[in-house]
């Protein structure tokens, strides 16, 4: 078996060799963009060295300064709610629900469910009390039952009185 039989060969640049190069590419283009590549690929691997180790510059100084990851965490809140309140979205529906505020409609429905609100409390303040009352009563006939109970089973003592001499 030859090396042919095993699919093209790739060059110690990593171009296909063989005749099965894009149309329109000579070899020698070829491998002048293998060269690009590999060194676009280096200075890739070097950017992401170079990243980490300011990324880690930065933690050390934050953590120096004392700026914590919840403090970061507080701060991109409140910046991103900043944005929303300032975003047109946000504006379109504050301005709508503004309007239906101030609508009839709203304002009926307001009233209505307020004075179901009272009505409901009431109700429950007078079921309160009348439950309140009615274990008030049980307590009272209970006792009175109980004390009754207990003054037939007590002997009851005869007071002495003292003969005077």
């Amino acid at each position: 078996m030859d090396s042919s039989e095993h699919g093209p060969s790739v060059s110690s640049t990593g171009v296909a060799s063989g005749g099965n190069l894009p149309p329109g590419l000579t070899e020698e283009e070829a491998e002048e963009m293998q060269v690009e590549l590999t060194k676009v690929d280096d200075e890739i691997q070097t950017l992401r060295q170079v990243l980490v180790a300011k990324e880690r510059h930065a933690a050390e100084l934050k953590r120096r300064l004392g700026i914590s990851p919840i403090s970061e965490i507080k701060q991109n809140l409140t910046k991103g709610w900043h944005e929303v309140q300032c975003s047109n979205a946000y504006l379109t529906a504050s301005a709508t629900l503004e309007e239906i505020g101030r609508s009839d409609a709203y304002k009926r429905t307001q009233e209505t469910l307020s004075q179901a609100g009272q009505m409901t409390s009431a109700a429950f303040s007078s079921m309160g009390s009348a439950i309140r009352n009615q274990f008030g009563e049980m307590s009272e006939t209970t006792l009175f039952c109980q004390s009754r109970a207990s003054d037939q089973a007590t002997p009851q003592r005869v007071p002495q009185t003292r003969n005077a001499p």
